[in-house]
């Protein structure tokens, strides 16, 4: 999960605002949205779940292989040890991984996710007020972190990007911790006729000492059964929980709407009206943050739960 502008798949027999919540699983209204099995998404989570401790335990076999390598390392009998600990802590995290993945089946009510797309329903023209993409516009954000000062660059380009046959605006987020560039992302996102801002994946590359060492949570709609999601609603309601992204075991962002009218204060200023949104993860169950975002301005303040650190806008530039 990322504190950035995201944090993220109709027919025309339908209306729009009854086509989003059957496409996005949504709860909408109260009402749950009814689906062929409640099964699917439990099954969905009991097969990761293998995945994950099959992944772990050939984690550990290879370290075992690396032991069985290193005389030194295993005449001491350490080296088995700390495979078999890490073993342990892996298999736990797979554990976690499948309350929170059944605990989000639970709130969007146990059904697949498989929102129909049509192209023709979705726009460039990205207007929703909590989520303005203008392109040519820049929002700047700066925070402490433990690692030093954030200074992220959120640039809405006028590039596009073309995925499932939706046209997505480009835009590119680039993160640095004291000047030493840590993260430059791609997102693509759309508008659909409702007005809700659909998020169709991001082409992510992390970086140490100027050195690329991982593409991690990089997906794009249509790739690997990967589906987009919505990362702002048109008319978010209280209680409303939806998912962001979908690509399985390695982009499954959640949000739900905690209030509207919010106060909140960002550098120096009070504002009244903020929308506050709630931000977790099926993949990563201990991240979750509280994001802000004011009207006709768009995202402007995350607090992470667990540190407390905050990620403030501090800027936007136009040209």
């Amino acid at each position: 999960m990322k504190s950035k502008l995201q944090i993220t798949r109709r027919s025309s027999s339908m209306n729009w605002s009854t086509a989003v919540a059957v496409g996005a699983g949504l709860l909408l209204g109260g009402a749950r949205v009814a689906s062929a099995s409640d099964q699917d998404c439990e099954e969905v989570a009991q097969s990761q779940l293998k995945a994950c401790q099959s992944s772990a335990l050939e984690t550990y076999w290879i370290a075992i292989a690396r032991c069985d390598n290193d005389a030194a390392e295993d005449a001491q009998g350490l080296c088995p040890k700390a495979a078999s600990e890490e073993l342990k802590a892996e298999r736990a995290d797979c554990d976690d991984q499948l309350d929170g993945r059944q605990q989000i089946c639970d709130q969007l009510g146990g059904g697949k996710y498989d929102p129909a797309i049509n192209p023709a329903n979705f726009s460039t023209n990205i207007t929703n007020p909590y989520f303005p993409l203008k392109p040519g516009t820049t929002f700047v954000y700066e925070g402490d972190t433990a690692d030093g000062r954030e200074h992220v660059e959120v640039q809405v380009t006028r590039k596009t990007r073309t995925l499932l046959g939706v046209k997505c605006v480009e835009v590119r987020d680039t993160s640095t911790v004291d000047g030493e560039v840590v993260e430059d992302t791609l997102d693509w996102f759309t508008q659909d006729k409702a007005g809700n801002v659909w998020y169709f994946g991001e082409e992510s590359k992390q970086y140490e000492d100027g050195v690329l060492v991982a593409v991690d949570g990089s997906w794009r709609a249509g790739v690997e059964d990967a589906k987009p999601g919505i990362v702002m609603k048109a008319k978010p309601a209280v209680g409303d929980v939806y998912r962001q992204e979908y690509a399985i075991s390695e982009a499954e962002d959640m949000a739900d709407v905690v209030a509207l009218g919010r106060p909140v204060s960002v550098g120096r200023t009070a504002y009244r009206n903020a929308l506050q949104t709630h931000e977790f993860s099926g993949l990563e169950p201990a991240a979750s943050e509280q994001k802000f975002y004011l009207p006709n301005v768009g995202f402007v303040l995350a607090v992470d739960d667990e540190t407390g650190e905050r990620l403030e806008l501090v800027g936007i530039k136009t040209r």
